[in-house]
């Protein structure tokens, strides 16, 4: 389904943002637009917790956009998650709530994910051009690199530091002095210095970049006729001459420049120290600024989906290349687990799960390119710590429970609500492997599977199952593993 109104959230470690566009002949326009200082990663702790201050004020936020987001279908609204989320070890238990505060789903995405959907948006509101460009996005917890042409991304990397994160570290109280700065230009040089090497071997001729920091460091130059020659956006030497002054004012309140913004003025030091590395370590003379970035790419990747141009379709694709996936095996397997979905929702599957399913099974045996032995712990493993571009940890988490639960005993899945859906996904993927256990390609006879109070009955043709002992027994051996864990399975003959 294709909406006229779309809408995206971004959960950063700064700020809350949301965003509504129009979608016009495959392009959006702006129609709103709000943000929420959060300031999530400074409520952090030590142990990595999110404290309850910050979480109060995310949810407050929350509600006020869910309250401008009242109305519109779940599938015109994305919001995702980024670093604070990522690294909270209480941020399972907080997301719930938040969802329930926003009224729609959150997924809290992997930082090359998040690096991908930058580069979605910063190359969408820039004027089209035929060169590489490196995009360079300072967020409140991380810090992205991309290196892309048009509006595919090449290269893709997301560093552990951040406007916040860093001004808390390195300048406690707001204060500022040579010692401070340098120690902070140091510690994001080295991270820098990690990638430094391949993206200056890919190279680009232009410097982006995107987000609160760039656009507050660009705006100050510019308007304080700091850059040489009046040039616009942001310059080495002009950056030089920012570090200087805020030396020696001493804190980001005491610069008497225009152009500071005072929701941005309490992360500042943290933004000017990172940016000024990251033009060091990558030897950039110039930056020119972009407006789009995670949001405008979130709901860019919205509209690919809506004309069925998922991102994850592509993935998927890639993971079968990559671990040499055999195609007759996963088709016969795809074919027979769908059927089953479709038999088992009288009809009408939905959409969600036919996709879900449809993915685990091409993606069930990738973990034979490891060992064959336990390979579907194998594969649940790459789905589940991969770079999966399109993917939110979330939507990987499922997949690999998927893979893990299609062979072997199921008490593994104890974790999963008896009431809930995977259950039934689990069941069709293992009989579609069971059903195919031959891998050739045999015709399946006439066969129907349909739900019981406590599991599931599959009727087949007697005469078939006398012909194919070797499948006959490893749907017996299911009936025992479904047993195991209070669920029946039955196999009987087709009427």
């Amino acid at each position: 389904m294709i909406y006229e109104t779309v809408a995206a959230v971004d959960l950063g470690s700064n700020s809350f943002r949301l965003q509504v566009g129009r979608v016009v002949d495959d392009q959006i326009y702006p129609l709103d637009s709000l943000k929420e200082p959060v300031r999530l990663a400074s409520g952090l702790t030590a142990e990595k917790m999110l404290d309850a201050d910050a979480q109060e004020r995310a949810l407050n936020a929350l509600r006020r956009f869910g309250e401008r987001l009242r109305g519109l279908d779940a599938g015109a609204v994305r919001a995702v998650a980024t670093n604070t989320l990522r690294v909270a070890k209480n941020g399972s238990s907080f997301l719930p709530l938040a969802e329930e505060a926003l009224g729609f789903p959150i997924e809290v995405i992997a930082g090359r994910e998040e690096a991908r959907l930058i580069y979605l948006g910063a190359s969408h509101s820039l004027p089209t051009a035929n060169h590489k460009r490196l995009v360079v996005d300072i967020g409140g917890g991380s810090t992205e690199f991309i290196i892309g042409k048009r509006h595919d991304p090449q290269l893709m990397e997301s560093l552990y530091m951040g406007c916040v994160s860093f001004t808390m570290r390195y300048f406690p109280g707001g204060r500022v002095d040579k010692r401070r700065l340098r120690e902070a230009q140091v510690a994001a040089a080295k991270e820098i210095e990690l990638i430094a090497h391949d993206y200056q071997r890919l190279g680009w001729k232009e410097a982006v970049g995107s987000s609160g920091s760039a656009r507050a460091i660009a705006d100050i130059l510019e308007m304080n006729d700091m850059n040489p020659g009046g040039e616009s956006g942001i310059t080495r030497s002009g950056l030089e001459r920012l570090c200087s002054m805020l030396v020696k004012a001493g804190s980001a309140d005491e610069l008497d420049l225009r152009g500071v913004k005072g929701d941005r003025m309490p992360v500042l030091p943290g933004g000017i120290a990172i940016m000024s590395a990251v033009f060091e370590e990558l030897d950039i003379e110039r930056m020119t600024y972009a407006d789009g970035a995670l949001r405008l790419g979130v709901l860019y990747d919205l509209l690919g989906r809506f004309h069925h141009h998922d991102m994850r379709d592509a993935t998927v694709a890639h993971f079968r290349r990559r671990y040499q996936v055999e195609r007759d095996q996963v088709e016969r397997v795809e074919t027979a687990a769908l059927s089953a979905l479709t038999q088992l929702s009288g009809g009408t599957p939905d959409e969600s799960d036919l996709q879900f399913l449809s993915w685990a099974c091409r993606l069930h045996e990738i973990g034979i390119s490891v060992a064959h032995n336990a390979y579907h712990k194998h594969g649940a493993y790459i789905l589940t710590y991969a770079d999966m571009p399109g993917f939110s940890k979330k939507d990987q988490a499922r997949l690999a429970m998927l893979v893990l639960g299609h062979r072997g005993k199921l008490e593994k899945l104890g974790a999963v609500p008896a009431v809930d859906t995977m259950w039934r996904l689990v069941f069709c993927l293992r009989l579609a492997v069971s059903l195919h256990r031959t891998r050739d390609d045999r015709a399946l006879p006439a066969w129907r599977v349909t739900t019981t109070d406590r599991g599931f009955l599959l009727e087949l043709p007697d005469e078939w199952l006398a012909e194919n002992p070797w499948t006959a027994a490893a749907l017996g051996e299911e009936t025992v593993v479904w047993k195991q864990i209070g669920r029946v399975f039955v196999v009987r003959p087709l009427v």
